[in-house]
């Protein structure tokens, strides 16, 4: 059924993908007046799905705008410190976290998953499975999606927050880029290895540049061991039945062979278990899509702004921009003002991220002779250019002021935050 918005228009969203994305969406339209229906392409939940990330401080506040503060502050572990280091052990750089900033969290997706879940059925939220989009239709009053199972829906606004993979994207333009390839393929898992001192308190997190392959790596709160993962330069990407072919041991013995000459790679994947171990094919980055709407339609998260892993920002990111979305449809008359609203307000913040996240890109994959270079340069950045607060404040302190009106993209005002 539709409800009736602040603004004064009866309105009912179509939302196109149950992951991470979709669902805040849905609360956050529930919040600002607007009827929300999740429709998720696969035939069951993705529960225990997934591998782990981070959701940094900004990614924090904008769930806290939809009731989640508590849930995400429970779940996973709090980042502390991050530190840079050459392979060897040694410490090229380390970034304290901002402290008047609640610490990110590394959690499981599944477990975020089933927050998300468990809150979309306690309010109410109507989610189908078994849903995958193939079209849609508009009308003078409203849009109609059509799924493969021959089945359709009509809503007044259709919203795509179906992934790098995105049907939506390809409705609102065929010519849209499609998702990149980096050039990395990523493997993670748990080792029973202690680290010692505050890292293997859980109080920091670590990455290298290792002489083959970059590492990362930080000591579990319980103590009971470390949680590591690899990205591994591999020219041509590979689909996930050739990934399944391989076999997590020979995975495992990849990445200790890459990783024979580092420390302390070697020694926490000396003890691995490969039946912790999650192999991802293919680590992706959206180029910049050019028409983030047509019409009723509107692309929301991944589907538009997926940065690679580097950033640490890709959840993040997506549950900002569901709450921004929110906000520009419950303030403004139309769906096309509100729609160019969010884009002015989104695309400046979430490209300069995604640039960024690039740059380190390259230089995981640049192979030994840019590694040399990174080791050599990054401790005159950190002295000059790279403190905490000029790299992290931008990103980390953006909070959303959800009690603040949005206006027109004409008047200037469309863009806010920090």
């Amino acid at each position: 059924m539709s409800t009736t918005g602040t603004n004064g228009t009866t309105r009912k969203a179509l939302v196109i993908g149950g992951g991470i994305a979709g669902p805040v969406m849905a609360l956050a339209l529930r919040r600002a007046g607007i009827e929300p229906v999740v429709f998720e392409a696969y035939p069951a939940s993705a529960e225990g799905i997934g591998g782990t990330f981070m959701i940094a401080p900004n990614g924090l506040g904008a769930l806290a705008v939809v009731g989640l503060e508590a849930e995400a502050g429970r779940i996973g572990q709090p980042v502390g410190a991050m530190v840079i280091e050459d392979g060897k052990g040694g410490v090229l750089a380390e970034f304290a976290r901002l402290a008047d900033l609640p610490p990110g969290r590394l959690m499981r997706r599944a477990e975020l998953y089933e927050v998300l879940q468990r809150r979309l059925r306690e309010t109410g939220v109507e989610v189908r499975y078994g849903k995958r989009l193939v079209g849609a239709e508009e009308g003078p009053d409203g849009i109609t999606a059509r799924f493969a199972d021959g089945t359709s829906a009509t809503g007044d606004l259709l919203i795509g927050a179906d992934g790098t993979g995105s049907t939506v994207r390809t409705l609102i333009d065929p010519a849209a880029p499609a998702a990149r390839y980096t050039g990395l393929l990523g493997v993670g898992g748990y080792s029973s290895y202690r680290l010692p001192g505050r890292a293997g308190r859980g109080e920091s997190v670590h990455f290298a540049n290792g002489a083959r392959a970059f590492f990362g790596y930080w000591g579990l709160t319980d103590g009971s061991g470390t949680a590591w993962f690899s990205n591994i330069p591999q020219p041509e990407p590979l689909d996930p039945e050739e990934v399944r072919a391989v076999g997590a041991a020979e995975w495992l013995r990849r990445c200790r062979e890459l990783h024979s000459d580092d420390l302390p790679a070697r020694e926490v994947l000396r003890v691995a278990d490969a039946a912790t171990m999650e192999v991802f094919p293919r680590l992706e980055i959206m180029p910049s899509v050019p028409h983030w709407y047509r019409g009723r339609m509107v692309l929301v998260g991944d589907s538009v702004h997926a940065p690679s892993n580097s950033s640490g920002q890709g959840a993040s990111l997506a549950v900002e921009s569901a709450v921004e979305l929110a906000r520009c449809l419950r303030d403004l008359p139309g769906h096309t003002a509100a729609f160019a609203a969010y884009e002015a307000m989104r695309r400046p913040r979430v490209e300069k991220i995604a640039a960024d996240a690039a740059r380190t890109n390259s230089q995981k994959s640049s192979g030994p002779v840019g590694r040399m270079v990174f080791r050599l340069v990054a401790p005159i950045a950190v002295r000059t250019f790279m403190s905490p607060e000029k790299t992290l404040r931008p990103v980390h302190g953006y909070r959303i002021d959800w009690d603040r009106r949005v206006a027109p993209v004409s008047s200037g005002a469309a863009v806010t935050g920090p």
